[in-house]
């Protein structure tokens, strides 16, 4: 059974911070924090379509993925 979950997320130590209670269906890990921002960078350019494969390729059941993580 899933066990629903909110989720904070911050730019940095006192920065934004994002709330949501959606499921994690995509994510990569980095080596280096600069490599994982520019990543975050190119992926805000991309158009819906794009994430949406991407997402397909990793997860095509868009299953939660938090539970393998944990």
């Amino acid at each position: 059974m899933k066990q629903p979950c909110v989720y904070l997320l911050a730019s940095q130590r006192n920065g934004t911070l994002y709330i949501g209670v959606h499921d994690l269906v995509w994510y990569e890990q980095h080596e280096e924090m600069l490599a994982a921002i520019s990543r975050e960078k190119m992926l805000k350019e991309w158009k819906r379509a794009w994430k949406l494969e991407l997402i397909e390729k990793m997860n095509p059941e868009w299953k939660d993925l938090y539970e393998s993580l944990v």
